[in-house]
């Protein structure tokens, strides 16, 4: 198993097997705190050998600094099938929209990205203060 793509995004959306993204980003800029991100997406993408055929579990969490989560845990599936074709690997698009994500303090938080209870990746998220202007 392979992570191929992990991102945090504007929008994203799965179109036959093609994952398109919209607006990539790390940081959120706010002038208050809690702040809270109306909407946006974590986007992956995972490719999985013809051995590790099967249903695969996908757990996503999103923490502050001390590992204290900022919503409860998502989790997902995903059942990888062959069949009758002679692909050697295959991928795995999933999609998780978020609606009023609510940061309660400035600080680097984390998503970290877990698949059958293995940690496989994680990405930063920076929130911010806005500079003042000079």
């Amino acid at each position: 198993m392979k992570v191929e793509l992990f991102v945090l995004c504007d929008a994203a959306t799965d179109y036959h097997g093609k994952l398109n993204i919209l607006g990539t980003f790390d940081a959120i800029w706010t002038k208050q705190i809690p702040a809270v991100h109306p909407q946006c997406a974590v986007a992956l993408r995972v490719r999985f050998a013809k051995i590790e055929e099967g249903a695969h579990k996908v757990r996503i969490n999103i923490v502050d600094e001390d590992g204290k989560a900022v919503v409860p845990p998502l989790d997902a599936g995903v059942n990888i099938q062959f069949r009758e074709t002679p692909l050697t690997s295959m991928s795995a698009n999933m999609i998780l929209n978020l609606q009023g994500l609510k940061f309660p303090k400035y600080g680097e938080y984390s998503i970290d990205l877990a698949v059958d209870g293995r940690q496989e990746a994680s990405l930063p998220i920076y929130v911010q203060p806005v500079p003042a202007q000079a």
